[in-house]
């Protein structure tokens, strides 16, 4: 089969606003069954022209001035786990390292006009953002070190050693640090907004599994007979702070391609109501003090979730029949496990709370992905009608 060249045309409008040139690298991609041009440069050349130099001094500079505080603290030997530990020394020095990356280098690519995202992010969205990413790095080292610790037992280093070793995680996370800050988009916002819920449920969930929280309720997580109920609402209220933000930059997006449209005011005013709500589940934890708030606003996030799901037919633009067929479907099962926990008492109220909450947020999580794809096909219906 004979290969043919064919060429693309991009409008001029469009090569002036990324500064094109004829030597500027591309690539095409099939994404939501749909041909797209993608800047090439910016993803692929990542760590060229001395951006590598920046996770590798900054590591530098800091495990010089572990080994430093050692000297001075005429500390010969250091403990790989416990209380003043390496892995302390790593997992601190190394979120802090990480945050200050990722926010210098977020900041720096909103000036890469081959970029959108960071482009469209309002300053009130960027603390959100810079400590998102700065809690999934927080929870990987403490992971890796608590491996490390069970692996290693009773291990210790030598101020070199030691000193290398906060050298070559440094290295790592700051790289990391620094490539999620110059590719993230709505779609690893979204997969960060996953971590983050997940991971602070199932720790949740494992810090208290001596406790048999499973015999009260889910929301007992977050109470204060529960070990460390406040990472469980902090939990809640870092995701819906998370989502709000991503709702506010898929609007304002969206807004571009349908500027005026009072449905999808009305559909990110639900979702933001929505994400607010979750984060009062956090702020107002199922104490005694707090149980009726808790009540009410865990009772209106039903009733939230229930008008998005019905109503998102009318409100969402060009929305496609598979999505209607899955939302009407999520909601029959959420009205079905209502009636088995409260008509016929088959659930119990931990298996129904956690089974409303993987379909609600489960629902919310495609419904955030479908505004994304119509924002691209939005985006390229414009460039048809310039083209």
């Amino acid at each position: 089969m004979t290969k043919k060249a064919f060429q693309l045309k991009i409008p001029a409008e469009i090569s002036e606003q990324l500064r094109l040139d004829g030597d500027t690298p591309v690539k095409l991609v099939v994404k939501r069954d749909r041909l797209v041009v993608q800047l090439n440069e910016p993803r692929q050349q990542l760590f060229q022209n001395r951006v590598l130099l920046w996770p590798v001094l900054t590591a530098l500079v800091v495990s010089l001035g572990f080994y430093l505080f050692l000297h001075v603290q005429n500390i010969h030997t250091v403990n790989l786990a416990g209380n003043d530990s390496l892995a302390t020394g790593i997992i601190i020095l190394g979120v802090v390292m990480g945050m200050l990356l990722f926010a210098g280098f977020f900041i720096r690519d909103r000036k890469n006009p081959h970029t959108h995202f960071s482009q469209n992010i309002y300053w009130r969205n960027f603390p959100v953002i810079v400590l998102s990413f700065t809690l999934i790095l927080g929870l990987a080292l403490t992971g890796s070190m608590w491996l490390l610790g069970v692996l290693f037992k009773g291990a210790s280093f030598g101020r070199v050693t030691a000193s290398l070793i906060l050298f070559a995680f440094g290295v790592v996370t700051n790289s990391v640090m620094i490539y999620f800050a110059l590719v993230v988009d709505a779609g690893v916002l979204s997969t960060v907004l996953i971590l983050v819920i997940i991971s602070g449920v199932v720790i949740a969930m494992a810090v208290n599994n001596q406790k048999y929280w499973w015999q009260h309720n889910l929301s007992f997580l977050g109470t204060s007979g529960a070990s460390s109920g406040w990472q469980f609402n902090a939990t809640l209220i870092f995701a819906a702070m998370l989502m709000i933000a991503l709702v506010d930059y898929l609007f304002v997006r969206l807004h571009e391609v349908f500027p005026r449209s009072r449905q999808l005011l009305v559909l990110r005013v639900l979702l933001t109501l929505t994400a607010v709500d979750l984060g009062m589940v956090g702020v107002f934890p199922n104490n005694a003090n707090s149980h009726a708030l808790h009540d009410q606003v865990a009772v209106l996030l039903v009733y939230f979730i229930i008008a998005l799901i019905v109503g998102v037919r009318w409100l969402l633009p060009q929305i496609t029949k598979d999505f209607l067929v899955l939302s009407d479907g999520v909601g029959v099962a959420l009205v079905v496990a209502a009636l088995l926990f409260q008509v016929f008492g088959y659930f119990s109220l931990t298996a129904f709370e956690m089974m409303a909450f993987v379909l609600a947020f489960g629902w919310l999580l495609m419904l955030l992905d479908r505004i994304e794809a119509l924002i691209d096909v939005g985006m390229a219906g414009m460039l048809e009608e310039l083209d």
